[in-house]
């Protein structure tokens, strides 16, 4: 969850997301790197009045400037692809989950139970209760087992919609007529909140999820009270 003048990204609770944070502070720290180079070359050229012949006809340094560059893309790009794959790849789930946008509220369906769906709609926020936050509580959680790969098959029922939970690395369209896959496999139990990341009308901020993660001891006895 975050909090007020957050700077950071959220706290990882997947370990795709602690991959993508990862990834993240190690593209930032060569993006420093540059900006230091390349400021001090910089201020280099505007303060000093010394010249010399030879750097406007320079072989060597054109050819540096050239290679350079490229491994540096490459000490980007290897790790990005390597986190690409990993998001794509799902063995062996436990659980699937179908999830269907609509303007504006979420509907779920467990599609290992016979008669386990429900929709998910945002509370207002004349009925919320102390402690509740606001825009982002819905009427009915979507309740996973912990530390269990999770298939989540998600499209939309009108237009695009994005099913997005920060702290999970997740962020999938919900597109009509197309049928995306996602992954969620949480280290820890708790609340995990998102919204729709993609403009859907005039609703469109009204539409969170909620995700409780709980023991599959807990959700066992869930999934029975639900059915």
């Amino acid at each position: 969850m975050a909090y007020p003048f957050q700077l950071g990204l959220q706290d990882a609770t997947s370990p795709i997301m602690e991959e993508l944070m990862n990834f993240h502070d190690h593209t930032l720290m060569i993006v420093f790197l540059i900006s230091t180079l390349v400021l001090y070359i910089i201020s280099l050229m505007l303060t000093t009045k010394l010249t010399h012949t030879s750097t406007m006809n320079a072989q060597e340094v054109e050819t540096v400037w050239t290679i350079l560059p490229a491994v540096i893309l490459i000490l980007i790009a290897l790790p990005s692809l390597r986190i690409l794959y990993m998001m794509d790849e799902i063995n062996n789930p436990v659980l699937t989950v179908k999830t269907m946008g609509h303007q504006w509220y979420w509907s779920y369906e467990y599609t290992d139970y016979e008669d386990l769906c429900f929709d998910s709609y945002m509370i207002p926020t004349t009925d919320l209760k102390p402690g509740d936050l606001r825009l982002l509580e819905v009427d009915n959680r979507v309740v996973l087992p912990m530390e269990l790969p999770i298939r989540m098959l998600i499209s939309s029922e009108d237009v695009l919609h994005s099913w997005a939970v920060p702290s999970l690395g997740l962020k999938t369209d919900a597109i009509p007529g197309r049928l995306n896959q996602a992954t969620v496999t949480s280290n820890r139990p708790g609340l995990f909140y998102g919204q729709c990341s993609e403009i859907c009308g005039s609703n469109h901020s009204f539409m969170p999820i909620v995700l409780e993660m709980v023991p599959l001891k807990h959700f066992e006895n869930w999934s029975t009270s639900m059915i």
